[in-house]
């Protein structure tokens, strides 16, 4: 990055270190800080769309739909995340090559399972193996984003529901009574109240949504994790910027990287869960009544 970083064997300290710290491979270890904040806003409001819709379903007066609802919510929960995410990407890579493959290569007279392998047509490839590099990590990231909505999706859906059987029957009742349909009730009674009881269950699912950003590996996306490892392991005299075995600092920054993100997520959550209280029924809204008299 800088011109004096020709030749990092002639280079004091402190050069050394700027050079070492702004080389190519740094930069995108900086560049993962980046993906791991984008997975995350990304993320957050998918899963609490894919949580809002199976608390909906959970709580559905149609029984398929309900039973749906119900059947995500358990299963999904009930599987360690490691082992959803291993099995989920290999099932959904697969069953998209398998339709590409139909489609795109019908005349295909090989069978697809030969053993252990999965072999489709190249031309059915997701994606292709001849598409750029960034071709290929948009699609990781992608799947990546998709699968962690789907895990915490399930865990918001748990509390939502928990949450839209907190609101006070009595309310619902009063608003049918004054002649809303059950549509117009759930929409203008029952989800504007229930975010003050979801919330902090929400608050907790977005801390270990945090805290699971390292599995992005398994996924295919190199992450800060994968880059502090890389980096920070032994580097020989072959390398341009030789050093020993640094993990230690590189994870120690990681460590306080997390702990300085989970600090600023409590202060705007504990600034939400304030505003939420406004005027509701519950033990920080009265609190907020009694220091206003």
């Amino acid at each position: 990055m800088f011109e004096f970083c020709a030749d990092p064997s002639t280079l004091e300290t402190g050069p050394w270190f700027a050079c070492y710290l702004t080389n190519g491979v740094h930069l995108l270890f900086y560049q993962s800080f980046l993906t791991v904040l984008l997975l995350l806003a990304i993320t957050a409001p998918v899963a609490l769309a894919f949580g809002f819709a199976g608390a909906a379903a959970s709580r559905s007066h149609i029984a398929p739909l309900r039973w749906f609802g119900q059947v995500y919510t358990s299963m999904v929960r009930g599987v360690p995340d490691i082992v959803f995410f291993l099995f989920f990407v290999i099932a959904l890579d697969q069953a998209l090559e398998w339709i590409n493959h139909q489609i795109r290569c019908p005349d295909w007279d090989e069978p697809i399972r030969q053993g252990a392998n999965f072999t489709v047509c190249q031309a059915a490839k997701i994606p292709l193996s001849s598409s750029p590099q960034w071709v290929h990590e948009v699609y990781n990231f992608g799947v990546a984003v998709f699968t962690f909505a789907i895990v915490f999706g399930a865990f918001a859906a748990n509390v939502l529901f928990g949450a839209m059987r907190a609101v006070p029957r009595a309310q619902l009742e009063t608003a049918e009574a004054y002649g809303m349909t059950r549509r117009q009730s759930f929409w203008r009674v029952l989800v504007p109240q229930m975010w003050i009881y979801a919330l902090p269950g929400l608050s907790n699912l977005w801390m270990i949504l945090i805290k699971a950003t390292p599995l992005l590996f398994l996924l295919g996306v190199e992450d800060i994790v994968y880059w502090a490892r890389e980096l920070g392991g032994s580097r020989t005299s072959q390398f341009a910027y030789p050093h020993p075995d640094w993990r230690l600092w590189y994870f120690l920054f990681l460590l306080v990287f997390y702990l300085a993100f989970t600090r600023v997520s409590e202060i705007v959550l504990a600034r939400i869960n304030t505003r939420l209280s406004r005027g509701q029924a519950t033990m920080a809204g009265e609190a907020q009544r009694r220091a206003g008299a």
